[in-house]
């Protein structure tokens, strides 16, 4: 019996959702191209479930919905600012952005293995803290106190190289 969207959606709507972030760097937009992308899924939800893998079809729209998006002008249309955020600077030179990326993969790579499984179960998995006390097995404020630690870290880092 297939999948209907309704149940499509309750289990790989979070999922999708961390794709999205993945793709876009900022959770707010992630949440925007999911949205658009979950409303065109159930619009041809017949098609999608008629796919080999509906998973795998609605990762591609979500994708080219991404695409379209920094081609097109939709962005500029929704972005509402009153003036340009100087603070936030495009990186114009690939090569320096895989640096940076490397940079902070190494900074990831030394701090101790806990905090590093508490920053990404947080920030990567989005779970609350008492989901990542109970994978890490201890308590929440030891979660809250490994988080902050690994930031105060990754601060300090980043401060010695500017």
């Amino acid at each position: 019996m297939p999948v209907t969207y309704e149940e499509f959606a309750d289990s790989r709507l979070a999922v999708l959702l961390r794709y999205a972030v993945m793709l876009t760097g900022d959770p707010h937009l992630a949440e925007d191209l999911v949205q658009e992308t979950m409303v065109r899924v159930q619009l041809n939800w017949r098609r999608v479930v008629r796919a080999d893998s509906p998973e795998r079809y609605v990762r591609r729209m979500l994708t080219n919905q991404f695409v379209d998006w920094r081609r097109g002008s939709w962005v500029k249309r929704v972005l509402l600012r009153s003036e340009p955020d100087e603070t936030l600077a495009v990186p114009v030179d690939h090569a320096q952005a895989t640096a940076d990326r490397d940079q902070i993969w190494s900074w990831l790579g030394r701090l101790p293995r806990r905090q590093r499984a508490a920053l990404v179960l947080r920030y990567y998995e989005d779970l609350p803290d008492a989901e990542i006390a109970e994978i890490l097995g201890c308590a929440v404020g030891t979660v809250r106190a490994a988080i902050s630690r690994a930031l105060a870290t990754l601060r300090a880092q980043l401060v010695e190289t500017c």
